[in-house]
């Protein structure tokens, strides 16, 4: 299970705290292999007709979940996305995910047929079980895309503990209600929080001893900052709850 801190950081920041962070940590491999040291974070959120995934975190349910679609980058019909569930026991969180190309994920959406699209890697040994969850969430709480997530993502791994990861997620956007084909589309997108940023913290055990004088030096303080909440929130999307009910599985299983 991993914990995680997040931090709302003024941009103006930035530059500060990543030189106060660079002697502890070592760049991500993902990140590292972009010339600006960052790459582009994709996630389709799915929640219930009533929005029940966003209420329970509005209202502070300590087990609670999110089911998502998540890719990177720029579209390519062969890249790998994840379909995942991200669940939250109090503080702990654990994350099953499943491995799979993007164009197998909108055919499996398509035909409502999970069997030999799954990647089997020993990365992801429990893929195709992961999918089962998924997909039990999506059919048995009649779940449906409603907010397109975007943001750039600078990640560094500790050279100490390389369970510690940090990261500063930049340029938060998007959209609401996506078919899934648009996951790597940026049509119509909104920015959330301008001149900021959310500051990341995970780790398996213990708060890295190194970071603290860092956040406190700079004048952080630990909050709550959902990207999806945010998002949400920016596009006022449960403020359309009686809308919105009717807005149902077979209307974007049909958007292709």
């Amino acid at each position: 299970m991993r914990h995680e801190f997040k931090y709302i950081v003024h941009e103006s920041k930035i530059d500060t705290l990543r030189q106060m962070v660079l002697p502890f940590v070592n760049i991500d491999k993902f990140a590292d292999a972009s010339d600006s040291n960052h790459y582009t974070v994709r996630s389709i959120y799915f929640d219930t007709p009533r929005y029940d995934f966003y209420f329970e975190k509005i209202d502070g349910i300590k087990n609670r979940k999110k089911v998502r679609l998540r890719g990177y980058d720029k579209e390519d019909i062969s890249n790998t996305v994840f379909l995942e569930i991200k669940r939250k026991y109090d503080s702990p969180i654990i994350k099953y995910r499943a491995p799979v190309k993007f164009g197998d994920a909108i055919d499996i959406f398509r035909q409502s047929r999970i069997n030999g699209h799954i990647i089997l890697r020993d990365s992801f040994p429990q893929g195709y079980e992961n999918s089962k969850r998924f997909f039990y969430q999506v059919y048995s709480k009649n779940l449906r895309p409603v907010v397109l997530v975007i943001y750039e993502r600078e990640a560094y791994l500790s050279k100490f503990d390389e369970t510690v990861r940090i990261t500063f997620d930049k340029n938060l956007r998007s959209s609401p209600y996506p078919s899934l084909p648009q996951l790597y589309s940026e049509e119509n997108a909104k920015r959330s929080i301008p001149g900021h940023f959310i500051l990341e913290v995970k780790f398996n055990n213990h708060f890295p001893g190194w970071l603290s004088p860092v956040i406190s030096r700079l004048g952080l303080k630990k909050q709550s900052a959902s990207k999806y909440v945010i998002t949400m929130d920016t596009n006022r999307i449960a403020n359309r709850l009686s809308k919105s009910t009717v807005y149902t599985r077979s209307k974007w299983f049909n958007s292709y």
